[in-house]
């Protein structure tokens, strides 16, 4: 589907009208306790204990598994906002480059169809 927005369009109008879907929202914290919770079954399993016991085990590895995916979703939004700021400087400084594409209609790009039997 074609925008009828410029590069530098689409770059500048950020998260300003945007919400982020409930997932992306929330994932690091659904994923990081499945996770820890699974990691100290693993552990359990793994030192021949009752799988549920020491659920204090459970709750630090979801804490842990949490925390570090919070840090890694953290770094990620900090490496899209970097990128995106190298390409808008790249395409302020570039603009030839960058031209908006002449809008077509479809009966313009679409060829004469003769069915062969």
């Amino acid at each position: 589907m074609a925008s009828h927005l410029s590069a530098i369009e689409l770059l500048k109008r950020g998260d300003d009208d945007r919400i982020k879907p409930y997932l992306n929202q929330y994932w690091p914290y659904v994923l990081g306790s499945t996770l820890g919770f699974c990691t100290g079954m693993l552990i359990n399993f793994g030192t021949k204990r009752p799988i549920y016991s020491g659920l204090q085990k459970h709750a630090a590895c979801m804490a842990i598994w949490s925390g570090s995916l919070h840090i890694v979703q953290k770094k990620r939004d900090a490496y899209f906002a970097e990128r995106d700021a190298v390409l808008r400087h790249y395409i302020e400084l570039h603009p030839e480059d960058f031209v908006e594409p002449e809008r077509k209609k479809l009966a313009d790009v679409l060829e004469p169809w003769i069915p062969i039997r």
